[in-house]
């Protein structure tokens, strides 16, 4: 949990993608996976690999590799006191802290944070989706996420992604 906080009866099990693809983006990530161990109610509960993915577009539904530096991307499985909403300010907190910015849509990232799944719940608002709308689509989610909860990943989803370009980095 964060600093000097203690588990409720009421935590969740949340899933968040984490990526970035400009400065020193494994960097990031790794100071993404501690800030998100720090944050209130909080705390990381299991972490994937570091894998390194080319940048993708996705204009018309379809993923597909775009100009721009490889990304550097994993998953985290947090426990979390947190709702929903909360964690998602929380997360778009740290992305600010980290310099992101939103110039256009699939601009290149310091630090991209993605509420995947959060529990069983399925939100529908204007400001948040779960599970995340793109997930299933998305390499860069689906082998880091079944690093670390492969009962979530079937078979079916990781070989749909089987030709995106990916590398595990030890």
């Amino acid at each position: 949990m964060g600093a000097g906080e203690h588990p409720s009866d009421r935590t969740v099990t949340a899933y968040v993608a984490i990526g970035a693809n400009l400065g020193a983006a494994s960097a990031a990530v790794l100071q993404a996976m501690v800030a998100l161990d720090g944050l209130p109610l909080t705390r990381v509960t299991r972490r994937s690999s570091l894998y390194q993915t080319r940048a993708l577009s996705n204009e018309d539904g379809v993923e597909r590799e775009a100009a721009g530096p490889d990304y550097i991307n994993a998953v985290v499985e947090l426990e979390t006191g947190l709702t929903a909403p909360a964690l998602l300010d929380q997360l778009q907190q740290l992305e600010q802290s980290a310099g992101r910015e939103r110039p256009y849509r699939n601009a290149p990232r310091t630090l991209d944070l993605d509420l995947l799944l959060y529990g069983r719940a399925s939100i529908h608002s204007a400001r948040l989706i779960v599970p995340h709308p793109r997930m299933t689509q998305r390499a860069f989610v689906l082998l880091p996420l079944a690093e670390i909860a492969p009962a979530l990943v079937p078979q079916t989803q990781r070989d749909a992604v089987a030709d995106q370009t990916i590398q595990r980095l030890d």
